[in-house]
């Protein structure tokens, strides 16, 4: 009977500290749901400020856009492994409704530090936004764009096409970022949110 209780009392613990019961009342979850959104909003719009910034043209190039998708990322490599987490949003040009997303990634490769960056896709059309609101994206996708500086060059539009009807800024804290990697990253909706 002694080792049932303990058996028990381990179980208990495990399910309270592995966040099934979090202890707050359902009041307090719908407060901290709608907090989370108002903060996704503030931050797709200090991505879109920084984008602008960057980037003028894609002020008309989300304009035009059937959609367009801002997430905040944050990726650390540990020697071999990386590892990316992150959150964002994905607004409808044509309707305004907006759709609370996640992305998480991970691979092998040689390096050590954090990153911090951010990304914005632009969809062309329908059925470019809706794959990746409703059926969730994986991308595979790596492109490089070459930027001239200077008297060389002109503005630098490195918005990358990552799939069909799909383009992609990808922003760090210098700027943007030429090289546009979303190789093994998956995006999928935040059940809680919306």
């Amino acid at each position: 009977m002694k080792h049932l209780k303990i058996l028990i009392s381990l179980l208990l613990a495990a399910f309270i500290l592995s966040g099934f019961w979090s202890g707050k009342s359902d009041k307090e979850i719908k407060e901290d749901n709608r907090q989370e959104r108002i903060e996704r909003h503030k931050v797709n719009n200090e991505t879109l400020q920084l984008l602008y910034k960057y980037a003028p043209e894609a002020r008309n190039m989300i304009l035009r856009s059937y959609g367009y998708a801002t997430f905040t990322n944050v990726g650390v490599n540990i020697i071999l492994f990386s590892v990316e987490g992150g959150k964002g949003m994905a607004r409808n040009n044509r309707t305004g409704w907006t759709t609370y997303m996640n992305m998480a990634s991970g691979g092998v490769g040689l390096g050590l530090g954090v990153k911090d960056f951010r990304a914005v896709f632009l969809f062309e059309n329908k059925k470019a936004f809706d794959s990746f609101v409703n059926s969730g994206w994986e991308a595979n996708a790596q492109a490089d764009a070459a930027a001239k500086v200077g008297k060389e060059g002109g503005a630098v539009n490195a918005a990358i096409t990552v799939a069909p009807g799909v383009r992609l800024y990808k922003l760090t804290q210098n700027g943007l970022a030429i090289q546009a990697t979303v190789q093994g990253t998956k995006y999928w909706k935040d059940a809680d949110l919306n």
